[in-house]
């Protein structure tokens, strides 16, 4: 809203109107107002919640090795997440944009599918929260809706690149379309160009294929949303563990967005063109400044809990963005951490159901999601199952010790998810 008053303002020359049509003005701004609207509505949040003792009731002491009270801390902080967010997002974006109109629809309708989760433990006193098969449904329906609208709406286009030319110094220079254009181009990693189409995918059907392949890019959109948003829940499990590595990975979303939005430097790294997508650095810096204010509060010994409401959230955002900018194929690199903990679950609960219907009770892990198998003490597990993997690690870490570890390999995959655009 801000943004459309300074630029009424700036033609009417009034001074330092103009500074708002800098996206890295506005990016910062929203960077700073994320941080600060988290530190001060979080405090109040927390205490509101103490007041009404609307605690984390599945946390306690006896689920760590090192006796760390879990018990009266107030969870359901992926509201100070929301807001934090969705403030300067509202104030400083361009509400015009379709591509941020999709973030913020995103971010509220996860939202409102973790709250009821949340709700339904603490309120309702069901532990199971929200039926597995409803989160399905409301995962795949805003993929199927985010896919659906980027297939329909003549906002979003872009300007493939199309070969190089040549420059002074014996450089080349990758050249791009004139005509913006929709199109089924995502970029893949680790080859010339960059390039994958859906439709050279689905080629096999023949003349139909660029319709087969608009429906292959929803299937992906859907996919990918529903893997992230859960993936993203499952690392919620240590203080300051998702926060931490979802801040990083949205410095990485935000310097691809920019990169993106830039025919420069989108030229540069030889990359698709995407005009508009500009918008998304302000919703990510947005977003990385609500992760690090929150982490003011969810740090070890945590404060408070972000719970489904802002896990699941978080995982949805990330994943919408990159299928925004046609990243969604880096996702397996730059969300390296939230695929392996989904991955540790699945194996874990498949190979037990396998080796049950033998008669055997086998475990791979201690325990799953994988930061909880770094935890685990040999005298906390089930003296009636075998563990392949009982001696591994030899020892329990501390909580603060698992996270900060999860974050640095975090930041080594997000270098490497940035290292892939020159590696070809």
């Amino acid at each position: 809203m801000l943004y459309y008053l300074f630029r009424l303002l700036e033609d009417y020359n009034i001074p330092g109107a103009h500074l708002w049509s800098y996206i890295s003005f506005r990016a910062l701004l929203a960077l700073i107002l994320s941080l600060v609207i988290s530190a001060w509505f979080g405090e109040r949040f927390i205490k509101w919640m103490k007041r009404r003792k609307i605690f984390e009731t599945q946390r306690d002491e006896t689920i760590d090795p090192f006796g760390v009270q879990k018990k009266g801390v107030p969870t359901m902080g992926g509201i100070i997440i929301i807001v934090s967010l969705l403030v300067p997002v509202l104030l400083l974006g361009r509400m015009r944009n379709i591509y941020l109109i999709l973030m913020i629809i995103t971010t509220v309708w996860l939202g409102f599918l973790g709250f009821m989760d949340d709700y339904l433990k603490i309120f309702k006193g069901d532990k199971n929260g929200l039926k597995g098969k409803y989160k399905i449904v409301g995962q795949v329906s805003i993929g199927f809706i985010v896919g659906l609208t980027l297939y329909l709406s003549p906002d979003v286009v872009m300007r493939e690149n199309v070969g190089d030319v040549q420059a002074g110094n014996n450089t080349e220079v990758v050249k791009h379309e004139q005509q913006e254009h929709k199109s089924l181009q995502t970029t893949i990693p680790f080859t010339k160009h960059h390039n994958l189409s859906y439709s050279e995918v689905m080629s096999f059907v023949g003349k139909h294929k660029v319709a087969a392949g608009w429906v292959l890019f929803v299937i992906m959109t859907i996919f990918v949303v529903t893997a992230l948003s859960n993936g993203a829940n499952l690392n919620d499990g240590m203080d300051g563990m998702c926060a931490g590595n979802s801040a990083v990975i949205g410095v990485v979303l935000g310097i691809l967005a920019y990169v993106s939005s830039h025919i420069g430097y989108a030229s540069y790294f030889d990359i698709m063109y995407i005009p508009h997508s500009e918008e998304l650095v302000i919703f990510l810096c947005a977003f990385v400044g609500a992760m690090i204010g929150f982490l003011w509060y969810n740090a070890y010994p945590a404060q408070i809990f972000m719970g489904d409401t802002g896990s699941l959230t978080i995982g949805g955002i990330i994943g919408v963005c990159a299928v925004i900018i046609h990243k969604e194929l880096l996702l397996p690199i730059l969300c390296g951490i939230f695929f392996v903990e989904s991955l540790s679950v699945i194996i874990q609960t498949q190979w037990f159901k396998i080796q049950k219907r033998k008669g055997r009770r086998v475990r791979v892990f201690r325990s799953t999601p994988i930061h909880d198998n770094f935890r685990k003490l040999d005298s906390q597990l089930d003296s009636t199952s075998r563990y392949i993997l009982k001696g591994w690690p030899h020892r329990p870490f501390h909580e603060s010790k698992i996270t900060i570890r999860f974050w640095i390999v975090t930041i080594i995959l997000a270098a490497m998810t940035i290292i892939t655009l020159k590696i070809r």
